[in-house]
């Protein structure tokens, strides 16, 4: 019984150790796989990042260049408009005073008829 016992003993390591050495071979095939998958992504990834950075500097030199051409072209516009501007308010000033001018006169020529008309009224009442 002894015998029979030990021999399964035996025989359960063996298998245990054939097992387990198996499992050693394929975690280790495993890491490999994983370790060469990580590279490649990890070249990939580098790839990526440099394709990236090429394709930012294209496009914030692109957006430099538009950004100075619209600041160019809005300084342009400014400075139509605002000599369209200064016209329109030195024509303004100008026919406004006019229009002072001849409310002024209009305004003291009517005080000036009331004065009279008053003065007369007081004459007459005299």
């Amino acid at each position: 019984m002894k015998k029979r016992l030990l021999s399964l003993a035996a025989i359960l390591f063996v298998a245990v150790a054939m097992n387990a050495q198996t499992v050693k071979e394929e975690v280790k095939d495993d890491a490999k796989t994983v370790g060469k998958a990580v590279k490649k992504g990890a070249k990939a990834t580098g790839e990526g990042v440099k394709d990236a950075a090429k394709w930012t500097g294209k496009t914030v030199e692109k957006g430099a260049d538009a950004t100075a051409e619209g600041v160019k072209d809005g300084a342009k516009w400014t400075g139509k408009t605002a000599t369209k501007g200064a016209k329109a308010t030195k024509k303004g000033v100008k026919n406004a005073a006019k229009w002072t001018g001849k409310t002024a006169k209009k305004g003291a020529n009517a005080v000036s008829d009331t004065y009279k008309d008053v003065k007369d009224d007081i004459k007459k009442k005299d």
